[in-house]
């Protein structure tokens, strides 16, 4: 992963997280993948686009500001036993002054098919106050040139979603 950006980024849309490989000790009773795993290969995603755009572990030390997450809603769609190869692809929805949002989706890195998504709003903060806080500009730079690669993509399916009883499965 990067921790400083000392060259222009290419943001391909949408962007496409290393390949991971789901551990046995992340899968529970049933013989999948337990949810706070799928959090987990999330995370992990978004901290890679998150280099990218300049914002690694390098960008809190330096300048003492990070991310936090607000809200987060995940889809389970499909299970993925031990052992299996995973992509997460990220897409950043939108963006103002302080806060980004994200949608991902956990493939199957080599059959392709989605197992979750997760979309989630992420906070700039300053992390000596621990209030939310504009970006710098040089950020806001990256983060519009991210934004308008992945601005042709079609809307994923599931955004936007909220919790609650659908009709009868």
């Amino acid at each position: 992963m990067l921790d400083r950006i000392d060259f222009e980024p290419l943001f391909f849309a949408p962007f496409v997280s290393s390949s991971m490989r789901v551990e046995e000790e992340w899968t529970d009773y049933n013989g999948h993948l337990n949810m706070a795993y799928y959090s987990l290969i999330f995370d992990r995603a978004m901290d890679e686009a998150l280099s990218l755009l300049g914002l690694g572990p390098d960008y809190a030390g330096r300048r003492g500001a990070s991310f936090f997450t607000a809200e987060s809603h995940v889809r389970y769609l499909r299970e993925l036993p031990a052992d299996s190869p995973v992509r997460v692809a990220l897409r950043l929805v939108d963006y103002d002054e302080k806060r980004l949002h994200l949608f991902q989706s956990l493939h199957h890195a080599t059959e392709g098919w989605v197992s979750a998504t997760s979309e989630q709003m992420a906070l700039h903060v300053n992390l000596k106050t621990r209030h939310v806080m504009p970006f710098p500009d040089d950020v806001l730079e990256r983060i519009a040139t991210m934004r308008a690669s992945h601005a042709a993509l079609p809307t994923p399916e599931g955004i936007g979603r909220h919790v609650g009883m659908s009709p009868r499965l």
